[in-house]
């Protein structure tokens, strides 16, 4: 995956973030790329934020969505 390039997964976000995480651990990265790893790192959390948000949404609506069947299903006259 290349710097600039989204991730196709938050997987693939995570496992990208380890990689530089212990890369920058082990002093793998030279000072000279230090910083554009360090962009990538951000740009990999933002996406990953952005996965949970999106995810979190999408529960709730579904809660919501299972909680209006249930209060229907309630209010039906048996």
């Amino acid at each position: 995956m290349t710097e600039s390039e989204q991730p196709t997964s938050y997987n693939a976000a995570v496992e990208e973030l380890d990689q530089i995480l212990a890369a920058i651990e082990r002093d793998e990265v030279d000072v000279d790329i230090l910083s554009q790893k360090v962009a990538r790192a951000v740009q990999l959390v933002q996406y990953c934020r952005e996965r949970i948000a999106a995810a979190e949404i999408e529960v709730e609506r579904v809660v919501a969505e299972l909680a209006s069947d249930e209060d229907s299903n309630r209010q039906e006259p048996s």
